[in-house]
């Protein structure tokens, strides 16, 4: 059925394994999907050499995760791998929602302009996967592994004994750090113990690929009790190669067995699209899902990162879009940590941010599912009025929810921030992730993001400081002064960043806020790079203590 040719990794016994020592390695990631690749590249970007297992030696079979949204595709490009995806991809901002034969609202995701990456591409994981595979082959720090599967896990003072199998045997490494990448099923969660706790949501969905031509534009199509399809709601994606992902609603009493064969499949495919519709299968699967997550990401010197540490409904698009921006969380901690620059409990702040991200996608999933799925005549009777009403009243479409879409979680609470001294307008508080635009450096066009390195970096608007750089300890700031470094060729990062003469930015590695100020004041930047490690709260509890 598919055209899609699965290519073969070549398992390669290592060398400590052939000589039978035990190596020690500064990070091991176990699981190369989508969330390990991401790990393994941004670790190698800050200079560590990295291990990555699997225990397949492909990509995901099936398309799987479609939609990648802005955040991830930003973190892609510091990566340098988002061009590809983008080109390769599906780009798309407009969504359409239908109440049985008619269009109940619309939304566009990324209404305004100038923005590098689109508000959402849509790709097959396998593709993706490749891409982010093709990127770590080009890193001579990061040693890809195919065909060794995790088999048992030790925990020490000083580092992670891990037992591993392969087409070769058995055999021992070590790892200073364990990032566990290995899904919703993660044999490693199981061997650490720990708890993973939610909700299962009883009700069943057919996942379709389909491969065909048609007209149907670019965007997403949402249906509640459509006349191809009454009672149930149906999704409509396009995808790289003119595949098409359709997901039916089932419910709770069809039997997955018998729904995924193709003689079920077919009609309700024909249904929708017209008996003339010309298309194959490409991929079927039925599947059910849960909201749940893991009680601590951080398991002593093991870190749990996408679905090995929280689980979304598939409405919204949160699953490795979330699990991307963990990584993006844990990257630049673990650096600190690996270099000595930070104390280890910098790493319990990943815990931190990144379950209180994980706990907002699953109440915004939540809340999508129960509007999909009512169970109860009462939540059903009100839903299909707010569809009703939407049609005709601007104040009734915020209540539609066919799954709100990925966005990230501002870490609001964050104790790694610096709360404001200033008052200041828009959405560029403390804990929010940085809003790109156009910029110019050296005389060329360029993108706001592009110019954050991977350290900290203080950006300042209108003033000159004598040095380029805030040192607090063993971190350095860079400084970049527009006007002076890079010009805001329209504008509109002086819009974004609500600017006035003086106006000063610090972005963590990730390009998160970490503070902002009125003017420049090393002695504030300073203290905020100390908040922003950890560092300030370690030594006021050692003063307590």
């Amino acid at each position: 059925m598919s055209n899609y040719v699965y290519p073969r990794y070549p398992y390669v016994q290592s060398k400590e394994q052939a000589e039978g020592v035990v190596r020690r390695h500064p990070v091991v990631v176990i699981g190369a999907g989508p969330i390990g690749l991401t790990a393994v590249l941004d670790l190698a970007a800050h200079g560590h050499p990295v291990v990555l297992l699997d225990d397949n030696d492909t990509v995901s079979v099936g398309s799987r995760a479609v939609c990648y949204a802005k955040r991830p595709l930003e973190i892609w490009d510091r990566l340098g791998c988002a061009r590809p995806m983008v080109d390769r991809g599906v780009s798309w901002k407009v969504g359409k929602v239908f109440f049985r034969d008619q269009l109940s609202y619309q939304f566009d995701l990324l209404p305004e302009a100038d923005h590098k990456m689109p508000a959402m591409i849509n790709l097959q994981q396998y593709h993706l996967e490749e891409i982010l595979i093709r990127r770590c082959r080009e890193s001579a720090l990061i040693d890809l592994r195919w065909k060794h599967r995790v088999v048992s896990l030790k925990q020490n003072d000083d580092c992670v004994q891990l037992g591993i199998e392969t087409p070769d045997g058995l055999f021992t490494l070590e790892a200073e750090w364990v990032i566990a990448c290995d899904g919703a099923n993660s044999d490693t969660r199981r061997m650490v113990g720990a708890e993973f706790k939610g909700q299962f949501f009883q009700d069943r969905f057919l996942i379709a690929d389909v491969s065909m031509q048609a007209d149907f534009p670019t965007e997403r199509w949402f249906w509640f009790d459509p006349p191809f399809h009454r009672g149930q709601s149906v999704l409509l994606h396009r995808q790289a190669d003119n595949i098409w992902r359709i997901d039916f609603q089932l419910g709770w009493d069809s039997n997955p067995d018998e729904e995924r064969k193709p003689e079920r499949v077919i009609p309700r495919i024909r249904a929708m699209l017209g008996e003339n519709t010309k298309f194959e299968l490409e991929w079927v699967s039925v599947y059910q899902f849960a909201c749940r997550r893991i009680d601590n990401f951080r398991h002593g010197r093991v870190l749990f990162a996408g679905d090995a540490a929280h689980q979304v409904s598939p409405f919204g698009a949160r699953g490795a879009n979330t699990g991307v921006q963990d990584i993006d969380n844990l990257a630049w901690k673990l650096d600190l940590v690996l270099r000595g620059r930070a104390e280890e409990s910098l790493l319990d702040t990943y815990h931190e941010e990144r379950a209180f991200a994980a706990d907002d996608n699953i109440l915004n999933s939540t809340r999508a599912t129960d509007f999909i799925t009512p169970k109860t005549r009462a939540s059903g009777y009100f839903r299909d009025a707010v569809l009703d009403l939407a049609q005709h009243h601007a104040f009734a479409r915020p209540l539609v929810n066919s799954g709100r879409l990925s966005l990230p979680t501002p870490y609001v609470a964050s104790i790694l921030n610096t709360p404001d001294s200033s008052s200041f307008a828009g959405d560029m508080k403390p804990g929010t992730n940085a809003a790109d635009a156009p910029v110019t450096l050296g005389g060329e066009e360029s993108w706001f993001l592009n110019c954050l390195g991977p350290g900290f970096t203080v950006v300042t608007f209108g003033e000159t400081p004598e040095r380029g750089v805030v040192r607090c300890g063993d971190i350095e700031a860079r400084v970049v002064v527009v006007g002076r470094d890079i010009e805001d060729s329209k504008g509109l990062l002086a819009e974004r960043y609500d600017v006035s003469n003086g106006t000063t930015y610090l972005f963590r590695p990730d390009q998160y806020v970490a503070g902002r100020w009125s003017r420049f004041d090393e002695a504030d930047i300073t203290e905020a790079i100390s908040r922003a490690t950890a560092q300030r709260n370690t030594q006021q509890r050692e003063l307590a203590a």
